[in-house]
Protein backbone atom coordinates (compact mmCIF):
# COMPACT_ATOMS: atom_id res chain seq x y z
CA UNK A 1 0.00 0.00 0.00
CA UNK A 2 2.76 2.41 0.93
CA UNK A 3 4.61 2.08 -2.36
CA UNK A 4 1.77 3.34 -4.56
CA UNK A 5 2.02 6.99 -5.63
CA UNK A 6 -0.91 9.11 -4.57
CA UNK A 7 -0.79 12.83 -5.09
CA UNK A 8 -3.53 14.67 -3.21
CA UNK A 9 -4.91 18.04 -4.22
CA UNK A 10 -5.12 20.22 -1.13
CA UNK A 11 -6.66 23.67 -0.71
CA UNK A 12 -4.77 26.18 1.42
CA UNK A 13 -6.52 28.76 3.61
CA UNK A 14 -5.91 31.38 0.93
CA UNK A 15 -7.89 29.24 -1.55
CA UNK A 16 -4.91 28.15 -3.63
CA UNK A 17 -4.69 24.46 -4.52
CA UNK A 18 -1.50 22.40 -4.67
CA UNK A 19 -0.44 18.78 -5.01
CA UNK A 20 0.91 16.90 -2.02
CA UNK A 21 2.24 13.36 -1.87
CA UNK A 22 2.53 12.21 1.76
CA UNK A 23 4.27 9.01 0.64
CA UNK A 24 2.30 6.61 2.86
CA UNK A 25 -1.31 5.60 3.38
CA UNK A 26 -1.22 6.35 7.11
CA UNK A 27 0.14 9.87 6.48
CA UNK A 28 -2.43 10.39 3.74
CA UNK A 29 -5.10 9.73 6.36
CA UNK A 30 -3.88 12.73 8.37
CA UNK A 31 -5.22 14.97 5.60
CA UNK A 32 -8.76 14.04 6.68
CA UNK A 33 -8.53 16.39 9.68
CA UNK A 34 -7.92 16.03 13.38
CA UNK A 35 -8.19 17.85 16.66
CA UNK A 36 -6.74 21.16 17.84
CA UNK A 37 -5.20 23.13 14.97
CA UNK A 38 -6.31 20.42 12.54
CA UNK A 39 -10.00 20.62 13.49
CA UNK A 40 -10.70 23.21 10.79
CA UNK A 41 -9.77 20.56 8.19
CA UNK A 42 -12.09 17.89 9.58
CA UNK A 43 -13.78 15.95 6.79
CA UNK A 44 -14.97 12.86 8.68
CA UNK A 45 -18.34 13.83 10.12
CA UNK A 46 -20.42 10.76 9.22
CA UNK A 47 -19.56 7.10 8.60
CA UNK A 48 -20.15 7.68 4.89
CA UNK A 49 -17.33 10.28 4.93
CA UNK A 50 -14.88 7.54 5.95
CA UNK A 51 -16.13 5.42 3.04
CA UNK A 52 -15.64 8.37 0.64
CA UNK A 53 -12.13 9.01 1.97
CA UNK A 54 -11.25 5.34 1.49
CA UNK A 55 -12.45 5.39 -2.13
CA UNK A 56 -10.23 8.40 -2.92
CA UNK A 57 -7.22 7.03 -0.99
CA UNK A 58 -4.43 4.67 -2.02
CA UNK A 59 -6.70 1.82 -0.97
CA UNK A 60 -9.10 2.76 -3.76
CA UNK A 61 -12.03 0.86 -2.29
CA UNK A 62 -15.25 1.61 -4.15
CA UNK A 63 -17.49 0.33 -1.37
CA UNK A 64 -16.84 0.21 2.36
CA UNK A 65 -19.48 -0.62 4.95
CA UNK A 66 -18.87 1.84 7.80
CA UNK A 67 -20.52 2.41 11.15
CA UNK A 68 -20.43 5.11 13.81
CA UNK A 69 -18.06 2.88 15.82
CA UNK A 70 -15.74 2.55 12.81
CA UNK A 71 -15.63 6.32 12.47
CA UNK A 72 -14.81 6.71 16.16
CA UNK A 73 -12.01 4.12 15.87
CA UNK A 74 -10.65 5.91 12.82
CA UNK A 75 -10.50 9.23 14.67
CA UNK A 76 -8.75 7.68 17.67
CA UNK A 77 -6.19 6.15 15.34
CA UNK A 78 -5.77 9.40 13.42
CA UNK A 79 -4.99 11.33 16.62
CA UNK A 80 -2.34 8.73 17.49
CA UNK A 81 -0.90 8.93 13.97
CA UNK A 82 -0.57 12.72 14.22
CA UNK A 83 1.37 12.25 17.45
CA UNK A 84 3.60 9.46 16.15
CA UNK A 85 4.35 11.25 12.88
CA UNK A 86 5.25 14.53 14.59
CA UNK A 87 7.42 12.70 17.15
CA UNK A 88 9.22 10.78 14.41
CA UNK A 89 9.73 13.91 12.30
CA UNK A 90 11.31 15.70 15.30
CA UNK A 91 13.30 12.68 16.58
CA UNK A 92 11.30 12.44 19.81
CA UNK A 93 10.37 9.30 21.70
CA UNK A 94 6.72 8.54 20.88
CA UNK A 95 4.02 8.65 23.54
CA UNK A 96 3.09 5.19 24.82
CA UNK A 97 -0.62 6.00 24.39
CA UNK A 98 -0.08 6.64 20.65
CA UNK A 99 1.86 3.38 20.23
CA UNK A 100 -0.85 1.49 22.12
CA UNK A 101 -3.61 2.99 19.95
CA UNK A 102 -1.86 1.92 16.75
CA UNK A 103 -1.14 -1.57 18.07
CA UNK A 104 -4.74 -2.01 19.18
CA UNK A 105 -6.08 -0.93 15.80
CA UNK A 106 -3.63 -3.21 13.97
CA UNK A 107 -4.76 -6.30 15.87
CA UNK A 108 -8.04 -6.76 13.95
CA UNK A 109 -8.31 -8.35 10.51
CA UNK A 110 -7.34 -6.15 7.53
CA UNK A 111 -9.02 -6.26 4.11
CA UNK A 112 -8.12 -9.41 2.20
CA UNK A 113 -6.18 -8.76 -1.01
CA UNK A 114 -7.33 -10.46 -4.21
CA UNK A 115 -6.03 -10.55 -7.76
CA UNK A 116 -8.31 -9.60 -10.65
CA UNK A 117 -8.43 -11.38 -14.02
CA UNK A 118 -6.51 -8.49 -15.58
CA UNK A 119 -3.68 -8.92 -13.06
CA UNK A 120 -4.47 -6.03 -10.76
CA UNK A 121 -4.64 -6.02 -6.98
CA UNK A 122 -7.99 -5.44 -5.36
CA UNK A 123 -9.78 -6.26 -2.10
CA UNK A 124 -12.25 -9.03 -1.30
CA UNK A 125 -15.70 -7.60 -0.57
CA UNK A 126 -17.32 -6.73 1.67
CA UNK A 127 -14.78 -4.42 3.28
CA UNK A 128 -15.69 -2.83 6.59
CA UNK A 129 -14.62 0.43 8.15
CA UNK A 130 -12.92 -1.54 10.90
CA UNK A 131 -10.79 -3.33 8.29
CA UNK A 132 -9.81 0.05 6.83
CA UNK A 133 -8.71 1.24 10.28
CA UNK A 134 -6.63 -1.93 10.63
CA UNK A 135 -5.03 -1.35 7.22
CA UNK A 136 -4.11 2.20 8.27
CA UNK A 137 -2.59 1.01 11.55
CA UNK A 138 -0.58 -1.75 9.88
CA UNK A 139 0.71 0.71 7.30
CA UNK A 140 1.81 2.96 10.17
CA UNK A 141 3.67 0.08 11.82
CA UNK A 142 5.38 -0.70 8.50
CA UNK A 143 6.37 2.95 8.11
CA UNK A 144 7.51 3.74 11.65
CA UNK A 145 9.49 0.51 12.04
CA UNK A 146 10.76 0.19 8.47
CA UNK A 147 13.56 1.55 6.31
CA UNK A 148 11.84 4.91 5.76
CA UNK A 149 11.20 5.62 9.45
CA UNK A 150 14.10 8.08 9.59
CA UNK A 151 12.71 9.89 6.55
CA UNK A 152 9.44 11.03 8.08
CA UNK A 153 9.56 14.81 7.81
CA UNK A 154 7.50 17.87 8.63
CA UNK A 155 7.48 20.54 5.95
CA UNK A 156 10.36 22.98 6.54
CA UNK A 157 8.18 26.03 5.82
CA UNK A 158 7.17 28.13 8.82
CA UNK A 159 3.60 27.39 9.81
CA UNK A 160 3.13 24.36 7.55
CA UNK A 161 2.29 21.27 9.62
CA UNK A 162 2.14 18.79 6.72
CA UNK A 163 4.03 15.56 7.36
CA UNK A 164 5.37 13.25 4.67
CA UNK A 165 7.82 10.42 4.17
CA UNK A 166 10.75 11.38 1.96
CA UNK A 167 10.96 8.57 -0.59
CA UNK A 168 13.28 10.51 -2.90
CA UNK A 169 16.54 8.78 -3.78
CA UNK A 170 18.83 11.36 -2.11
CA UNK A 171 16.52 11.77 0.90
CA UNK A 172 16.66 15.55 0.68
CA UNK A 173 12.99 16.53 0.34
CA UNK A 174 12.22 19.53 2.60
CA UNK A 175 8.84 20.78 1.43
CA UNK A 176 5.34 19.38 1.44
CA UNK A 177 5.06 20.58 -2.15
CA UNK A 178 7.39 22.43 -4.48
CA UNK A 179 4.26 24.09 -5.93
CA UNK A 180 3.50 25.71 -2.60
CA UNK A 181 6.04 25.87 0.21
CA UNK A 182 9.08 25.07 -1.94
CA UNK A 183 8.17 27.77 -4.44
CA UNK A 184 7.47 30.31 -1.68
CA UNK A 185 10.91 29.62 -0.21
CA UNK A 186 12.56 30.12 -3.61
CA UNK A 187 10.71 33.40 -4.14
CA UNK A 188 11.71 34.70 -0.68
CA UNK A 189 15.34 33.66 -1.23
CA UNK A 190 15.36 35.38 -4.62
CA UNK A 191 13.90 38.58 -3.16
CA UNK A 192 16.38 38.65 -0.31
CA UNK A 193 19.26 38.33 -2.80
CA UNK A 194 17.81 41.19 -4.86
CA UNK A 195 17.65 43.55 -1.87
CA UNK A 196 20.95 42.51 -0.29
CA UNK A 197 23.62 45.23 -0.43
CA UNK A 198 26.30 44.44 -2.89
Amino acid sequence: MRNGYMSLTLRARDGATFRFDPGALCLEFLMSGGVGVYACYESLHEPSDLARWTAASRLGLDRVDTTVDDLARAKVLRAALWGLAADRAHCRTPRQADVDAVNEAAAAAPPAPVMTVDGRRSWAPPVTGRQVVTALARDAIDLFTGPFAARVRECAADGCPLIFVDTSRPGSRRWCSMERCGNRHKVRAHRSRDVAPG
